[in-house]
């Protein structure tokens, strides 16, 4: 199954409330990402970090160029591991 995001909205700080193509939803704390990778720091101005949208695939991303695949958002909001398939 390919994972995507069909709604994104923003909830305070870092977070963010998304809802996947599986039905399933909730909400993930990306503050952790944005110290991690040096191209998210322009993200920590949360205006900024507001102004995402849902690019093609479709996840999130910021004009920055950062973004987080919609897998890695799945496995934080639904706490179940992601496994590749070829199809």
């Amino acid at each position: 199954m390919i994972i995507k995001i069909e709604e994104a909205r923003y909830i305070d700080n870092y977070r963010l409330w998304l809802r996947f193509n599986t039905g399933e939803n909730g909400e993930v704390d990306l503050i952790d990402l944005l110290h991690k990778y040096p191209i998210a720091k322009p993200l920590l101005n949360k205006s900024k970090f507001k102004s995402f949208y849902l690019d093609e695939w479709p996840t999130i991303a910021w004009k920055c160029g950062f973004d987080v695949s919609p897998e890695t958002l799945y496995e934080r909001i639904s706490e179940k591991q992601f496994t590749w398939v070829k199809e």
